[in-house]
C-alpha cells in the first residue's frame, strides 16, 4: 500500500495538533506508511488538485466561513474517493453526514481507543479502494489489448487465461446513491442489511452506510451468499457465527429470523458451507 495522505482540518490549533499527534503515533504503531498534514479551513481542501487531495480526511463541522458540511458537499464533486471522517462536538448532523458519504462520525470527546478503531477501519477501506483500482487497471489493459489485436479475449495470452480461470475477478459490488453521490460497496464487506422507515442500513466491515431504498431490491442484487431471514433483515452467510430458531449471531451484531424463514435459512446456510468446502 502506497503512502496514505491523512489530513486533519480544524480551526482550533491545539485540538488539531493533538489529533495530528495521536494519528501519527497510531500509524507508526500499525506500521502504516502515512503522511499527516493539517489545515485550519475547509477552503484549503477545495483548492487541492489531483494527488494533492487527502486519502483520509478528519474534518471538523463548526468552522469559520464554510462549515465542514458545506465543504464536504463540494469535496464530493471533486474527490469522491476521499474517506471522510467528521470530528465534531455536535451529534445532530449525523444524518446529514450520510448524505455526503461520510465514512464515520466522531463526537467529541472521544477516547483514543475509538480513534484507533476508526482510523484502522479507514486504512483498511483505503487498501480495498487501491485493490479495486488495480483490478480496474488490469481489466482496462486486457480489454485494450483485445481491441488493438481485433481478436477474442480468450486469445490474448496469459492475462486472458487468468481471467478465464477466475484468478482475476473484479469484486462484486453495488452502487449506493446518497445525496447525489454514488458509493461503490463490495458485497463481501456487507455483514448484514436492515430496513426501517424506507431506509436501508448496510452494516459493513468498514462502518455503517444508510440510504433510501428497498431491501427487496438489494436482495435481488446480492445472490446466493445472502439470505433474507426476516422482512427487515438480509444476512451475508459469510459472517454467520451461530444461530437458533429465533436469532442469528454474526461477526458483528445479531438479527432476527422469522419462523417461516428459519428452515430456508438452514438449507441455504448448509449449501453455502458445502460450496465453500468444495472450492
Amino acid at each position: 500500500m502506497k503512502t496514505v495522505t491523512i489530513m486533519v482540518c480544524d480551526d482550533d490549533r491545539a485540538l488539531r495538533e493533538i489529533l495530528r499527534s495521536k494519528i501519527e503515533k497510531m500509524c507508526w504503531e500499525a506500521e502504516a506508511g502515512c503522511r499527516i498534514v493539517c489545515c485550519d479551513s475547509g477552503e484549503e481542501i477545495l483548492d487541492l488538485r489531483g494527488e494533492e487531495a487527502p486519502d483520509i480526511l478528519f474534518l471538523d463541522i463548526q468552522m469559520p466561513g464554510k462549515s465542514g458540511m458545506e465543504i464536504a458537499e463540494e469535496l464530493r464533486k471533486q474527490h469522491r474517493d476521499t474517506i471522510l471522517i467528521f470530528v465534531t462536538a455536535l451529534s445532530e448532523y449525523v444524518y446529514e453526514a450520510f448524505d455526503v458519504g461520510a465514512f464515520h462520525y466522531l463526537v467529541k470527546p472521544f477516547s483514543d481507543d475509538k480513534l484507533k478503531e476508526v482510523l484502522s477501519k479507514a486504512l483498511r477501506q483505503y487498501k480495498r479502494q487501491q485493490e479495486i483500482a488495480e483490478l480496474r487497471r488490469t481489466d482496462d489493459s486486457i480489454m485494450a489489448r483485445a481491441d488493438s489485436t481485433d481478436r477474442p479475449l480468450q486469445d490474448i495470452g496469459e492475462d486472458a487465461d487468468r481471467y478465464r480461470n477466475g484468478q482475476v475477478q473484479t469484486p462484486a459490488a453495488i452502487l449506493v446513491k446518497r445525496g447525489g453521490v454514488s458509493t461503490r460497496v463490495l458485497l463481501e464487506d456487507i455483514i448484514y442489511a436492515e430496513v426501517f422507515n424506507r431506509k436501508v442500513m448496510l452494516h459493513t466491515t468498514g462502518g455503517d452506510i444508510e440510504y433510501y431504498g428497498k431491501l427487496t431490491e438489494l436482495s435481488e442484487q446480492t445472490g446466493e451468499d445472502f439470505y433474507r431471514t426476516h422482512r427487515a433483515y438480509l444476512v451475508n452467510l459469510k459472517y454467520v457465527e451461530k444461530y437458533n430458531a429465533t436469532t442469528i449471531w454474526l461477526e458483528k451484531g445479531s438479527v432476527l429470523v422469522s419462523k417461516k424463514q428459519y428452515a430456508g435459512f438452514v438449507r441455504r446456510y448448509m449449501r453455502y458451507i458445502n460450496r465453500k468446502r468444495s472450492r
